[in-house]
């Protein structure tokens, strides 16, 4: 939950800066791709879990 924390705050942090400075676009598709790389990590990490629950 850590690792999707920081991410979710770096990217936000990079599009902000790339959004407000010109000239460091690339700061904001580096923000845009941290932010797809969080949502990935936590959709894998929910189908991870759902799949591998104990018999009851």
């Amino acid at each position: 939950m850590l690792l999707s924390l920081t991410l979710l705050i770096a990217g936000i942090a990079l599009i902000a800066t790339g959004a407000s400075v010109d000239g460091m676009r690339y700061l904001m598709s580096i923000g845009v791709l941290l932010l797809i790389v969080d949502l990935l990590y936590l959709a894998t990490r929910s189908i991870w879990r759902s799949t591998h629950r104990p018999a009851r």
